[in-house]
């Protein structure tokens, strides 16, 4: 029996963006799971860096920032009931 773990732990960090990859798995700075096609769009595309290791880069889809101004933008001109928008339903609580 031996007094060592066998467990390993790969980490890769993009040299241009500092995007964290354990284990073969994108994590996003506040230690969710990532998305690499969100994170090429939202980062990667944008940056065009020959340094960044996302194998995603240059992938059409995935979460961008005009997709998330134009969430905005709606949220400003539809009106928007406040309940379940941001998963939680506090009607009713005083």
């Amino acid at each position: 029996m031996t007094d060592t773990s066998e467990l390993n732990i790969n980490r890769k960090e993009c040299p241009k963006c500092g995007a964290v990859w354990l284990n073969g798995v994108h994590y996003w700075a506040t230690g969710s799971r990532g998305n690499e096609l969100d994170l090429a769009g939202l980062v990667c595309n944008t940056a065009q860096s020959s340094m960044c290791i996302n194998a995603m880069k240059g992938k059409e889809g995935g979460d961008t920032w005009e997709k998330r101004r134009q969430f905005i933008e709606n949220m400003e001109t539809e009106p928007q009931s406040s309940v379940g928008m941001w998963g939680a339903d506090f009607d009713g609580l005083d």
